[in-house]
């Protein structure tokens, strides 16, 4: 069995997002589950509309009729998600019993990125020391050693090799990759 948090896409009924979540929050606390489901998102964009003179601001679904979910991949966790009302099924199965496929840190990152998440844990999955990569801002693509974390802030400070030196920078949680 893998003991690893990843992200999975679910399908849902198109309009039934914000129940499918609901729903499996409760089951999650009423099965006792916290420890195989962590998050459930709807990835949302907000878009500004101008209609008869008027700035409106507009939320819309990135992903109509899916929901993410962070779980820990169980044949009781499975069972859980695939069961909640208004789940059609996960993106990435086969179908006949067979576990799906999670999304790519890649991918997931962009999309949490946008909502001004990270797959990071700041308080479980970082410590000083701790190696990470900086994917996007000015430093993206360099390496470096967490020199201390601002939890509250969810700011980092990062030591860099910039021109040979070791160099502190100050990156969003959102900006690194744990190596």
């Amino acid at each position: 069995m893998e003991e690893q948090k990843l992200w999975y896409v679910v399908n849902t009924y198109s309009g039934h997002e914000s129940k499918v979540k609901e729903n499996l929050e409760m089951r999650t606390e009423s099965m006792g589950m916290e420890n195989n489901i962590f998050r459930v998102i709807i990835p949302e964009t907000t878009e500004v509309e101008i209609k008869d003179g008027v700035k409106k601001e507009k939320t819309k679904k990135m992903f109509p009729g899916y929901v993410l979910v962070e779980m820990i991949m169980s044949d009781e966790a499975w069972y859980a998600v695939r069961n909640t009302p208004g789940v059609t099924g996960f993106i990435g199965s086969s179908g006949k019993g067979a576990k799906p496929i999670p999304l790519s840190p890649e991918e997931i990152d962009k999309i949490l990125a946008s909502e001004g998440m990270s797959r990071i844990d700041i308080n479980e999955d970082l410590k000083e020391g701790d190696s990470v990569s900086i994917i996007s801002g000015p430093f993206s693509g360099m390496y470096g050693k967490v020199q201390n974390i601002d939890i509250e802030n969810e700011k980092l400070t990062v030591l860099i090799d910039l021109f040979g030196q070791e160099t502190p920078v100050e990156v969003d949680l959102v900006q690194i990759s744990k190596n």
